[in-house]
């Protein structure tokens, strides 16, 4: 099953709600740069780089991302896009959202890369239980990684809440990576194929 038959949207739906958040990241930008809140600039010019990445994907390698799952990056980066300009001050849930659905993103990638690797490798057999502690043990990782991102940017370009904060996003990042674990690898079967692809075309160039 697809992100498009799990959300229950046409295409086109999903297409214009995209849209939408694309303007939604666009007003935020202008919003940084006229204020001269750079941090916000800069955050909301990153989500927006993101979200146009599906659409370079299929000029460049002719890959048609599921709409759903473009839909799905969308509104991560809307979330935390949105959350610099004060919800993630003013509400704790939002910051455990925002790193649920954002971990979800990112354990996905990784578990697509990983399975296009395996099926790509004649001396990889991994079992099914390791996949699914792959996807856990990579976004905490990952999340590791951006927390130190944050301190070194800290007072330039993100702000940074504290220690309490850190442990409260790495264990809401691995909600995020278990949600994927158990129900959401089958989702990304579209990316596990592009990235074989371009396994196979590596190595025959």
């Amino acid at each position: 099953m697809t992100f498009s038959e799990m959300m229950e949207l046409s295409e086109s739906q999903e297409r214009t709600v995209v849209r939408g958040l694309q303007l939604t990241l666009v007003v935020i930008l202008g919003y940084g740069l006229v204020t001269g809140q750079f941090g916000i600039f800069g955050t909301a010019g990153l989500a927006l780089a993101i979200t146009l990445l599906p659409a370079l994907l299929r000029r460049e390698y002719g890959y048609s991302m599921d709409a759903g799952l473009v839909l799905w990056i969308t509104v991560a980066v809307n979330l935390h896009t949105v959350g610099v300009l004060g919800p993630y001050r003013q509400y704790q849930w939002y910051d455990e959202i925002a790193h649920t659905v954002s971990a979800s993103i990112v354990a996905g990638l990784g578990y697509a890369a990983f399975r296009a690797f395996e099926l790509h490798s004649d001396e990889m057999d991994v079992p099914s239980t390791f996949r699914a502690a792959f996807i856990v043990v990579f976004v905490l990782a990952m999340g590791v990684f951006w927390e130190v991102l944050e301190f070194a940017l800290g007072g330039v370009a993100v702000t940074v809440y504290g220690i309490d904060d850190i442990v409260t996003d790495l264990v809401f990042n691995a909600v995020g990576g278990l949600i994927v674990a158990i129900w959401g690898a089958g989702h990304v079967d579209g990316l596990v194929e592009f990235f074989q692809e371009r396994l196979r075309s590596g190595t025959d160039g």
